[in-house]
């Protein structure tokens, strides 16, 4: 039995939580608790029925979690993940994002190091991350990455600055450059982004383009990659979360079966 506790308890919980209940005649995955932030206990309990809620994280790892996954964003993977590797626990990040901060990805390495413990990312969002990381070893020379979402999808991020969301009539490019500034830049929006740089070429030579475009038809995530073992390109049309359209509902999915694999017999 895999006993897990969350950071978090917004929507990506939720739809974790939901995904794992509807597997658990043969999950083996057992949520202990949900972390809260300070004074929103009451709040989190009505979202989360049937799961425990704590609002301070040593109340989360006196349950004895096997394995923590991180469900609430980039600025809880800063503020809790090296305290959770620390004591020698697994730490699943949803948020790969956080990632693209140098410092916070020594610290959180050597965190691991210090507890003998393992940062785990899912795929998230999107395919193909395990061809990338095999073509790597051949030889990867160059990987593009582009999210084309509608605009709605891109509120609250610095896009607003840029264009009226509300009013925008055609595909407008938001942002050319790397995966490292793409994933800082819109946290929210550019988690996918981090976790192909992270399975090809890293952070400051993975190509990102973001795009608002009102015709998109949900969230659509491309990728092109070529080395010394082929090319391939894929690209998936992913319907936006119900609880979050910043996100895809793919990813609390690829969340449930990192977790579900830590129980599972054969893994794929």
């Amino acid at each position: 039995m895999t006993s897990v506790g969350l950071i978090g308890c917004g929507g990506m919980a939720q739809d974790v939580v939901a995904a794992l209940c509807s597997a658990r005649t043969t999950s083996g995955v057992r949520i202990i608790g949900a972390l809260a932030r300070p004074g929103r206990g009451g709040e989190a309990r009505a979202k989360l029925c049937g799961v425990d809620i704590v609002e301070a994280l040593d109340e989360l790892l006196a349950r004895k979690p096997t394995l923590v996954a991180e469900v609430a964003g980039q600025a809880a993977v800063a503020e809790h993940a090296d305290v959770v590797l620390r004591r020698g626990i697994d730490c699943l990040l949803i948020s790969v994002g956080a990632l693209a901060d140098a410092a916070l990805l020594l610290r959180l390495k050597s965190a691991a190091r210090d507890g003998n413990s393992r940062i785990l990312l899912p795929a998230g969002a999107v395919g193909g991350i395990d061809a990338i990381a095999a073509m790597r070893f051949a030889g990867l020379t160059s990987v593009r990455y582009r999210s084309r979402k509608p605009p709605l999808a891109w509120r609250g991020s610095p896009a607003e600055r840029l264009v009226d969301l509300g009013k925008l009539s055609e595909r407008t490019v938001l942002y050319t450059g790397m995966a490292g500034e793409a994933a800082l830049l819109y946290p929210q929006n550019a988690n996918v982004a981090a976790a192909v740089a992270l399975a090809g070429l890293g952070f400051d030579a993975t190509e990102v383009e973001l795009v608002a475009d009102p015709d998109a038809p949900g969230n659509v995530h491309e990728i092109e990659a070529e080395g010394a073992a082929g090319r391939f390109a894929i690209q998936l049309q992913g319907k936006p979360s119900r609880t979050n359209p910043k996100t895809s509902a793919l990813a609390a999915f690829s969340v449930a079966r990192a977790l579900l694999n830590e129980q599972a017999t054969i893994v794929i």
